[in-house]
């Protein structure tokens, strides 16, 4: 069903607030998108039915509203929604009951029965010594050097910096000072500009690029850009994708393999590792470049979940 326009300003910011959270959890992308969606619909239902404020929410309206799910038509073929699609939905109402009560509200009752065993959306976190490995496996991850050293400063900026992907693909040679060991990140999300610091190590990776690697790449000193592809140009963020999905592949572990890492998951993961090394929060928000600690708060939570599995 496409996606139901809400009046409720606080179900709207109740939606929004829910992908953060799921988005900082680590979950997949193609779930980051559903379950907002699959919970708006729940949020338009209950408007429908002139219910305001979560707290009027009862197992009765749940299953009402199931129950409707199970008999809408499907839109894209003939019968009825599938199992799998209503199992989402379910997913969805679950997760946003955890969402609450990990913001201190009682949550909300439900009390479904799965159509069929549920695919449970796992936390795709790699372990510091998975990180270990992605390193360790640029040095298999193409044939010609300059790729490699490249492909080894990119995890270093989206892992060892916690850089999100849009702000790795607008760094510039002039935003790595190396003297002061900082990343100058300039387009930051909403606009917030940082620095980042960078340890001998993370400092010698990406000196090793721009001074052995870089120049190798065809008409590279016409650009400012940090990262540039075999054009000369800029590098875009599907091109960090790819390079990823082939340093995960030369791993050849079949683990990591399964986890699906995203260019994201990478910034996830530095995050949950710092939390591990007990840094204060506080230090955390800043690296990160998030506008509020309830942000990085979301951490501790994913940090428990990973370590009752």
């Amino acid at each position: 069903m496409k996606k139901l326009k809400l009046h409720n300003e606080s179900f709207k910011l109740l939606v929004a607030n829910y992908k953060e959270w799921l988005d900082i959890l680590g979950y997949a992308e193609s779930t980051v998108y559903q379950l907002p969606n699959h919970l708006q619909e729940f949020f338009y239902y209950l408007e429908q039915n002139s219910i305001r404020n979560i707290n009027q929410i009862t197992t009765k309206i749940v299953k009402e509203y199931y129950q409707e799910l199970q008999q809408r038509a499907n839109e894209r073929q003939s019968g009825s929604l599938s199992k799998s699609y209503l199992n989402k939905h379910q997913q969805a109402l679950k997760k946003f009951k955890g969402y609450l009560q990990n913001h201190n509200h009682k949550g909300i009752n439900i009390h479904l029965k799965s159509e069929k065993q549920p695919t449970e959306e796992k936390l795709n976190i790699l372990t510091q010594e998975e990180v270990k490995e992605l390193f360790k496996a640029t040095e298999y991850s193409h044939t010609e050097s300059r790729f490699k050293l490249r492909d080894k400063a990119i995890l270093t900026v989206l892992y060892s910096c916690g850089l999100r992907r849009n702000e790795a693909v607008h760094l510039d040679l002039s935003d790595i000072f190396f003297d002061k060991e900082r990343v100058f990140v300039r387009k930051g999300k909403n606009y917030k500009e940082r620095f980042v610091p960078i340890n001998r190590t993370n400092a010698e990776i990406l000196e090793d690029y721009i001074y052995e690697a870089r120049p190798e790449f065809f008409q590279s000193n016409l650009s400012e850009a940090l990262f540039v592809n075999k054009n000369g140009t800029r590098m875009q963020g599907m091109s960090f994708a790819n390079r990823l999905k082939a340093i995960v592949q030369a791993t050849n572990n079949k683990t990591i393999a399964e986890k699906g890492i995203t260019l994201h998951i990478l910034r996830h993961s530095i995050a949950t590792h710092l939390l591990q090394k007990e840094v204060p929060l506080e230090s955390i928000k800043t690296f990160l470049g998030h506008s509020s600690l309830e942000s990085t708060q979301i951490y501790t939570h994913l940090l428990k979940t990973i370590e009752n599995e």
